[in-house]
């Protein structure tokens, strides 16, 4: 097994128990309600395992939309081992409160774990089908994953698609990888190689505020 593949066995068994621990933990969905909401609902990427407070991407985005001049404010909904079914589960708690944006950043978990696409798929289209539900006007932005190639051609092609499949029916925009420059980058991630450091997280949010600065452009 490579070094790869057995960091990958470990977290999938680790993380998902960390998810369901947690589930539910992150800000109050009723943080600064008089402003208009970013849900960032995600996993440990948006959690910042591994980096002080203040050093994650969904931090770094609070900071890129302030430095702007735009009224939003970042709600992070990021835990730790998280899969499309554990968002699935708690979605629902965050919607009690209005959002006007959605960034969905989940699925990595699932790859890891060799969850069928289909699945996750599934998973990621009932969370976007709650939101709208529930708030009809709320903007989506998908951040796109990919796996390591040791996981299987056909695999890692299937879990690859969801994302941009995702986008498409749902008119949403994507970003095409989250992790673009900074996954497989030895200097930009932790130990585990999996999850960014710092510098790493600087990068994971230049890639999402690439795409979503146009989205809030267009709701304000």
């Amino acid at each position: 097994m490579s070094k790869w593949a057995a960091k990958a066995a470990l977290l999938a068994v680790c993380l998902p128990l960390a998810g369901e621990l947690w589930a539910g933990a992150g800000d109050s969905p009723t943080t600064g309600a008089n402003r208009p909401a970013i849900l960032v609902l995600g996993d440990s990427l948006s959690a910042g395992l591994g980096v002080d407070p203040g050093e994650a991407y969904p931090a770094l985005l609070q900071k890129k939309i302030d430095a702007a001049g735009l009224n939003f404010e970042i709600i992070n909904g990021g835990v730790s081992g998280d899969t499309s079914a554990g968002g699935r589960r708690r979605i629902s708690w965050y919607l009690t409160r209005k959002f006007d944006v959605l960034i969905l950043e989940l699925g990595g978990n699932d790859g890891l774990r060799g969850v069928p696409p289909a699945t996750t798929q599934t998973n990621l289209q009932a969370i976007l089908d709650a939101a709208r539900k529930a708030h009809p006007q709320i903007k989506i932005v998908i951040a796109g994953m990919r796996l390591p190639p040791n996981l299987g051609r056909d695999y890692t092609d299937a879990f690859e698609k969801i994302f941009p499949a995702l986008a498409r029916e749902n008119r949403a925009a994507l970003v095409p990888f989250l992790l673009e420059g900074v996954g497989g980058n030895p200097e930009l991630n932790a130990a585990d190689q999996i999850h960014p450091t710092a510098q790493g997280h600087q990068i994971v949010a230049e890639n999402v505020w690439k795409i979503l600065k146009p989205v809030l452009e267009a709701k304000r």
